[in-house]
């Protein structure tokens, strides 16, 4: 993901997260530390931006940051590909553990990040704006 992606990069986030949509300032932050501990890339269709990703990594761990997808496209693998690639940057990173965080009342994005590994592993009791809960999850990555 570039700067030249933000817009569009945008109007999907507020679109997929309208309540707790990170600002245009949080995304420019994120990109800024890219390479340096931040990994964020678009999944592009018919050469549109249909989805995103990112991820924090230091040192033996790494944080999924966000992964978005266009309500049109959930469900085509586009999240998991998108996932995956997150996944295969940690590693290369040499993390040995991925965290993330997602809404509770999201059990489509929970059962993916399931089968991809990952385990409850706690929850932050009213952690998005709207007050619904966060499952926290973590994968441990093979040596």
């Amino acid at each position: 993901m570039t700067e030249a992606d933000l817009p569009v990069v945008m109007a999907i986030e507020r679109s997929m997260f309208p309540l707790d949509a990170w600002s245009e300032g949080m995304m420019r932050g994120e990109l800024a530390e890219q390479p340096r501990t931040r990994h964020y890339v678009v999944a592009i269709l018919g050469g549109v931006v249909v989805g995103y990703a990112g991820l924090a990594a230091a040192a033996d761990q790494a944080d999924v940051q966000t992964i978005a997808v266009l309500e049109a496209h959930q469900g085509t693998g586009i999240g998991g590909a998108l996932l995956s690639e997150l996944l295969r940057e940690a590693r290369s990173r040499g993390a040995r553990e991925v965290f993330l965080e997602v809404r509770s009342d999201n059990p489509q994005a929970r059962a993916v990040y399931e089968h991809f590994g990952f385990e409850e592993i706690g929850i932050r009791r009213r952690y998005y704006d709207d007050g619904t809960d966060a499952i926290m999850m973590r994968k441990k990555l093979d040596g």
